[in-house]
């Protein structure tokens, strides 16, 4: 449920707070973050072009894609709720040199603050933590430029994602603590465009993140069947 009227579930954030001083240890639970990263960047960058263009990074954590972005010559923004793992990106910036401005506030009230400000956004595996995912993609409308960029990333809801991203990912393979996702939450392709829609983007493209137990490689393929990347304009 909502806290307090602010789009966020207590529990979630202080599950994520817990974990939040290993946000770096790219063997920690962060792993799969730090393994997925460089394909989510790249893709990002291939169609948007992060060079010179302003984004905000919507759930930054501990600020991995959001430092990433950095790199790539972007003016980046992250926004999260969890005191502790802002604490931890921003110390990690003394480390890296790179720039990033990360604050603690909510995206609806950042799009009451600052409507079409950006050139891209960017909210990559948290609509399926917050209790009103359509709130969130509403308000990344907003950030948006007119012709900009949003990406959304999460989980699709079917029996194939339920085994691959709970019972493979969190209990057999143990890629993830237990209890990290809740199959409710998922959210289906077909539900995530409509949701978009109504918020007034237009789908662009939607690509499949996979993984193999066996080379335990990420890769960005067709497959959209459990972990996916829907990209919109505005």
């Amino acid at each position: 449920m909502k806290n307090d009227g602010i789009n966020a579930d207590p529990m979630e954030l202080e599950k994520f707070s817990q974990l939040a001083h290993h946000w770096w240890d790219p063997n920690s639970e962060f792993k799969p973050l730090h393994e997925i990263n460089p394909l989510r960047l790249n893709y990002i960058d291939e169609i948007a072009g992060l060079d010179g263009k302003t984004v905000v990074d919507v759930g930054c954590g501990g600020g991995i894609l959001s430092e990433s972005m950095a790199a790539r010559g972007a003016r980046v923004t992250g926004i999260d709720l969890s005191d502790k793992a802002l604490k931890v990106a921003k110390l990690h910036l003394l480390e890296s040199g790179h720039q990033v401005d990360y604050r603690k506030i909510t995206v609806e009230a950042l799009a009451v603050e600052l409507p079409q400000h950006y050139d891209i956004v960017t909210c990559m595996e948290m609509l399926e933590h917050v209790p009103d995912p359509a709130s969130v993609i509403q308000s990344c409308a907003r950030l948006v430029k007119n012709g900009g960029w949003v990406f959304f990333s999460t989980l699709n809801r079917n029996l194939k994602a339920y085994l691959y991203a709970i019972i493979g990912a969190e209990y057999i393979l143990r890629l993830l603590p237990r209890g990290t996702h809740e199959y409710a939450k998922f959210i289906k392709p077909s539900e995530l465009a409509r949701m978009a829609r109504t918020a007034g983007l237009i789908e662009s493209g939607i690509i499949g993140m996979t993984y193999n137990p066996i080379t335990k490689i990420y890769a960005l393929e067709a497959d959209t069947s459990v972990n996916y990347i829907m990209t919109f304009q505005a």
